[in-house]
């Protein structure tokens, strides 16, 4: 199997939340893990908002930040189709960055060929719309 990753559940893999455990596995049992290059901005966003909100303490927030880095080049880092991205979010009324996750799991589902493509994702509009788009969605509890 092949795992897409949107910011989400890529954040799951580096701060422990509800669900971290179960993207962990998903990830250790994938063949690949992929997400889009916007992944990255959008995880130290993240990070960083927790940081700055007293969530994620500062020496965390470098381990964190460190760990990112270490293991950014091991993901799969996917492009996106821009007009296809403004027709999802059009169609989905999705927000852009997921209408560009979206773009870039359905370019990857689309040349894939004969490997099985999970998408991850813990946005509800967003794991609705890529369901609708043809993705296996992976689920919490599932």
């Amino acid at each position: 199997m092949v795992l897409y990753l949107d910011s989400s559940s890529l954040v799951k893999l580096f701060i422990e939340e509800r669900h971290s455990a179960q993207v962990r596995e998903w990830t250790d049992a994938a063949a690949a893990v992929l997400t889009c290059r916007v992944a990255y901005p959008e995880a130290v966003a993240a990070f960083s908002r927790r940081n700055r909100e007293g969530g994620l303490r500062h020496a965390e927030y470098r381990r964190v930040m460190r760990a990112l880095d270490a293991q950014w080049e091991a993901f799969g880092r996917l492009e996106f189709d821009e007009r296809l991205a403004g027709r999802l979010a059009a169609r989905h009324a999705l927000r852009g960055f997921d209408a560009i996750h979206l773009s870039a799991a359905k370019t990857l589902l689309t040349e894939g060929g004969d490997a099985s493509v999970a998408f991850s994702s813990f946005d509800t509009q967003l794991n609705r719309a890529a369901g609708k788009e043809g993705m296996t969605l992976l689920l919490p509890g599932a």
